[in-house]
């Protein structure tokens, strides 16, 4: 199966990397304890499917052990031990290691083992989540291969060119720039899986691989992300459509804090009231319906659509410009030479936008910000740099404001800490937004053992002050369409992770083609 991925990822060891493509590719090559079902719910442990774990209890309200299944195995032939666990909470909790989901495991205290298939997580204090927080966040790492490797080195060692996993794939090759291909894994003790190899091109132009999917030269792409492209690829009938929720919302981040030195405010967005401005100032239907058509929704703040808490009656700052205008004045910043930018103590109202190159979606939405942000009298000039130094620069802090896109996990339990509180500084709350009210209202919802309503209000009192801290302009939640060859059967699509499922992906022999032969 030949997967046109719209990016390539930085390194396949998942606690280092949050890249969604490095989740794909290393979705079928690490294991977690347990998985998420097809149900999504993540309260409780009653929906989740074993994995590595072939069975777990609760030992007390706050102690949960797992048993490992006897039958795991690295694909060098060592055994998936509750050392292996323990190792990998270790990792994943490292300050060193700094991984960007180190604040989804707070609430763990400890993991431990008993015996060699026997390990033991103890909780902080019990909540609805526990059973989640134990399980998703964490791909199960092999000790013995990583354990003498320095913390510090983890996001360059080779060991992340060409992984050694205990999943139904097993890595193959990895050709910078072109492509990875996966080989199915047939001693794998699930049972090995229908498709013999994976291969991920790396197309980051839509549009090639659009033609590409047409022309039968890849099988499958995971988000057909404009109207042309679904209607081109749902009409075409060699393919499949399969739309589900979107787990991705896109936003404008401002820094809060100035440029590489975050101990001052940055000069413009440290004014709360400025950057309250330049969202009222800001028509986030014109350029979604520009670019998205019907495949996305405003979001009422920093969520995806796949969020149970997805609710249109938060409030919100509205589109408003005379409201914007009258702000910037009242704030100093006034036109007083008539070139049309506003300006104030002879500086004119000016910033720069991160943008990465590889995203068509987000470079033709700058272009549609630059123009309504102009029109309020806001000069505003386009960074566009290579993914990679995207990425380099949004960690260290070195921006103004960057046009970002947001792969959630399917809860906000874990998806909004890394991004929007105090626990993600100095790894994914890329602007440093903190409002202390904000992170006690999310640490209620999360931890205390309040009902769903009880915790939809907390979460809704979070966003709402939030939204009026305007830490940026949250602008697109998308809705997903995957387009597959139909030779491909039993494909089932889970939201939070699209390739969580294929290894029971399968091609009927009647489907056969003489590439599919070949490889047989």
């Amino acid at each position: 199966m030949v997967i046109a991925a719209t990016g390539e990822p930085d390194i396949l060891l998942p606690p280092v990397s949050e890249f969604a493509t490095t989740r794909d590719v290393t979705e079928p090559i690490f294991l977690k304890l347990a998985d998420l079902g097809l149900s999504g719910n993540t309260v409780g442990d009653e929906d989740f499917q074993p994995q590595l774990a072939q069975r777990w209890e609760w030992d007390a309200p706050t102690t949960l052990v797992f048993h490992l299944d006897p039958r795991a195995h690295w694909q060098d032939g060592q055994a998936v031990t509750a050392a292996d666990v323990a190792f990998t909470y270790d990792v994943y909790t490292d300050t060193v290691v700094n991984s960007p989901f180190r604040s989804s495991l707070r609430h763990i205290a400890a993991v431990t083992t008993r015996d060699s298939l026997t390990v033991v997580f103890r909780f902080r204090q019990r909540y609805p989540e526990m059973f989640y927080d134990a399980v998703y966040h964490m791909r199960i790492m092999p000790a013995h291969l990583l354990r003498e490797l320095p913390r510090d080195q983890w996001r360059s060692t080779p060991f992340g060119r060409a992984p050694v996993g205990d999943g139904p794939y097993r890595f193959v090759a990895w050709k910078a720039g072109q492509s990875i291909e996966l080989a199915a894994d047939s001693t794998f003790f699930l049972g090995r899986p229908h498709i013999r190899r994976l291969i991920f091109r790396f197309t980051p132009d839509q549009q090639v691989a659009v033609i590409q999917l047409l022309a039968g030269d890849a099988d499958v792409i995971e988000v057909l992300i404009t109207p042309d492209n679904v209607e081109r690829a749902c009409a075409d009938a060699k393919l499949a459509c399969y739309p589900y929720k979107g787990s991705a919302y896109g936003y404008v981040g401002f820094n809060l804090a100035a440029p590489g030195d975050s101990t001052k405010p940055h000069p413009l967005f440290g004014d709360r009231d400025l950057r309250r401005a330049l969202v009222l100032a800001t028509d986030r239907e014109r350029p979604l319906h520009n670019v998205f058509g019907d495949l996305a929704r405003v979001p009422p703040g920093p969520m995806s659509q796949l969020w149970w808490v997805w609710d249109p009656e938060i409030r919100e700052l509205p589109y408003d410009s005379a409201q914007a205008a009258r702000l910037l004045t009242r704030l100093g910043w006034i036109d007083s030479d008539g070139d049309g930018i506003r300006d104030k103590d002879g500086r004119e109202l000016s910033f720069r936008l991160l943008v990465p190159t590889t995203s068509a979606i987000r470079r033709q939405y700058a272009r549609l910000l630059q123009e309504e942000f102009r029109t309020a009298g806001v000069d505003v000039q386009l960074d566009e740099v290579d993914f990679t130094l995207f990425n380099e620069r949004a960690r260290a802090g070195r921006f103004d404001a960057l046009l970002t896109t947001w792969n959630t996990d399917p809860t906000p339990s874990s998806g909004f800490p890394q991004i929007w509180t105090k626990a993600g500084f100095g790894r994914s709350n890329y602007g440093r937004y903190f409002n202390p009210q904000v992170d006690q209202l999310v640490d209620r919802a999360v931890t205390s053992a309040m009902n769903r309503d009880q915790a939809r209000r907390a979460w809704r009192s979070a966003f709402e002050i939030l939204n009026q801290d305007a830490p940026g302009i949250f602008l697109f939640a998308t809705e997903n369409v995957a387009a597959v060859n139909k030779r491909f059967t039993d494909v089932t699509i889970r939201p939070d992770s699209w390739m969580a499922l294929v290894r029971t992906w399968r091609v009927p022999p009647d489907r056969l083609t003489d590439r599919d032969r070949v490889e047989r």
